[in-house]
Order: C-alpha cells, then sequence, then structure tokens
C-alpha cells in the first residue's frame, strides 16, 4: 500500500510566535519544529504499514528550512519524502496551498493520504477536505480510530456528542486527531538511517503552477490587521459581607455566563 503523510513545519506552540511586516507568520525567527497532530498521521501510516505492507512518503510544502522538519519525520520510520519548495510559495493561503499539494499528489500515485486534523498555526482544518475535493476522492475526516481492509477504509469520526463510523474505498485522504494512537519516539539507529533516506525536492515549475496562482499575489484571503493579545489582568475579588453570593451572580451575569 502506497502511503502519504502529510507534514507542515509550524512556530512552536510553546514559544512566542509573530508576524513579519507583510502580515504572514514569521518562520525565520520562529522555532520550527513538525506540527503536533502529524506526528499521529505519521504513526498512524506506520502502523498501516507494518500491518499490510507497503511504503510510506511524506509531503511538505514550506521553504528549505523545511528540511529539518522532513528528516525529524523521516526518523520516525517513512521511508522517503518529497519537499515542495519555491520561494514565490510564501504567503499562500490554504487554497493555493491545496492546489500545491494535490499537484504533488498527482506525482506521488497514492493510495492512502494522512494528514493532521489541523495544524497549529493556521488551525482552519479544511485542507484534507480541499485536497479530496481537488482529487477527487473520498475525505474521511477527524479520525480517532482507523481499519484497512484490503481497499475498504473504516473510521470513527470523532464528534463532541461521540463518533460516527464512516468508510471509503482507496484512495483516500485522512484525518486523525490525537485520540488516535501514540507516537513513536525516534531511535538513535532511525535518526542516523534519515539521514540517508532519498528526499525529491519539487518547484511550481515541476508541477505546473505559475507564480500568480500562489503566494501573496494570489492568495484569496489577508490579514488586513492584528493586535497582540492583551496582558493577563488581575481577577475580580469578591469580599464576603454576607452578600457574597449576590455579589458573585451579579458578576456572572455580567459576564454572561448565566
Amino acid at each position: 500500500m502506497n502511503i502519504v503523510v502529510l507534514v507542515k513545519q509550524v512556530p512552536d506552540s510553546g514559544s512566542s510566535r509573530e508576524l513579519a511586516s507583510d502580515n504572514t507568520v514569521d518562520r525565520a525567527s520562529a522555532s520550527n519544529v513538525i506540527n503536533e497532530m502529524d506526528e499521529y498521521a505519521i504513526e498512524e501510516a506506520l502502523k498501516i504499514k507494518e500491518a499490510h505492507g507497503g511504503e510510506v512518503t511524506v509531503l511538505t510544502m514550506g521553504p528549505a528550512g523545511a528540511t529539518e522538519s522532513i528528516r525529524k519525520a523521516l526518523s520516525m520510520g517513512p521511508d522517503k519524502a518529497v519537499h515542495v519548495t519555491d520561494d514565490a510559495l510564501h504567503g499562500s493561503c490554504a487554497v493555493a496551498t491545496s492546489k500545491v499539494l494535490a499537484a504533488a499528489l498527482g506525482t506521488l500515485n497514492a493510495d492512502v493520504i494522512i494528514a493532521g486534523a489541523e495544524s497549529t498555526d493556521g488551525r482552519v482544518q479544511v485542507m484534507p477536505h480541499m485536497l479530496a475535493e481537488r482529487l477527487g476522492i473520498a475525505a474521511l475526516t477527524g479520525a480517532r480510530k482507523l481499519t484497512v481492509e484490503g481497499n475498504q477504509l473504516t473510521a470513527e469520526r470523532q464528534t463532541d456528542e461521540g463518533y460516527e463510523v464512516v468508510t471509503a474505498a482507496t484512495p483516500a485522504v485522512v484525518s486523525v486527531w490525537d485520540t488516535i494512537n501514540e507516537p513513536r519516539y525516534p531511535s538513535f539507529k532511525g535518526i542516523m538511517a534519515a539521514k540517508k533516506k532519498p528526499v525529491q525536492t519539487l518547484s511550481l515549475a515541476d508541477l505546473g503552477i505559475s507564480a500568480d496562482e500562489v503566494g501573496t499575489a494570489g492568495a484569496t484571503s489577508q490579514v488586513l490587521e492584528f493586535a497582540k493579545r492583551p496582558e493577563r489582568s488581575g481577577g475580580t475579588k469578591v469580599t464576603d459581607e454576607g452578600d457574597g453570593g449576590a455579589q458573585l451572580v451579579a458578576y456572572l451575569t455580567n459576564e454572561k455566563f448565566v
């Protein structure tokens, strides 16, 4: 089975994150890591390979510095990687990103495409759906469990009320939550082996996409203005002088909690 895992390099959510002067994420000065949810996607791909055989390919779109995250992903066990990188991609919106990734996926002949349900920098949760639409294949999104039987995929789709069982035939796109498994840690052997695994680099020209279709020039949305999160202020202290309960109810009512 040919499995492709989408991996995105994102600024570490545990460190300070800033926007650059053009209102795009300042990735150059950030501490960048693999998107956390994508590690669960990698693990699920490896489990499918171990159970059914085949090959796992990591697919990344990003600047040259994303190579570091590609090697980290490969150290977990995938066989190879494809890195789509081009200066013109800077500032691409989700629509343009899906176009580029779909073009790259068109060269890989995947049976199953697995992605994290969301990225910690964008958090829009639309990429798996967009890719499925562009590729004309099924999308099993928000999976907390995935079962593979021949060319049939069955997923337990996580919802606020519980889960739904959905099925589809391959090829299909699957997105996963962090409830689906526990990602393995790269071993020393895996880290060393990752240095020798093949990484194919593709440009926009290789994919037949022009520069004006992507980046800030081709974006369908843009950030017009932004403000930093306000500093946390001190809480409201209620001194009970016999009317503490009334004060508490008044506060909750004013804040629209009740």
